[in-house]
């Protein structure tokens, strides 16, 4: 039963990783888009970088469940 339960967890990990993963990347367009203000060019570049750490904090998640879940 337990390892059911991991691998949910692990699905919904690899979820929020893509989910991170994808906000991240259009923060850094916004970021990259010279009409847009120095203002919202900053928080979006601040939003990357915070998205770029729960992407890589779903992952390391993910895969201590798969590997829960395999063993």
């Amino acid at each position: 039963m337990e390892s059911v339960k991991n691998a949910a967890n692990y699905v919904g990990d690899k979820a929020q990783q893509a989910t991170s993963s994808v906000s991240k990347e259009g923060n850094k367009e916004v970021a990259k888009d010279s009409d847009a203000s120095l203002g919202t060019r900053a928080s979006a570049a601040k939003d990357a970088v915070g998205d770029k750490v729960d992407e890589t904090s779903h992952s390391a998640s993910a895969e201590g469940n798969k590997q829960k879940a395999t063993h």
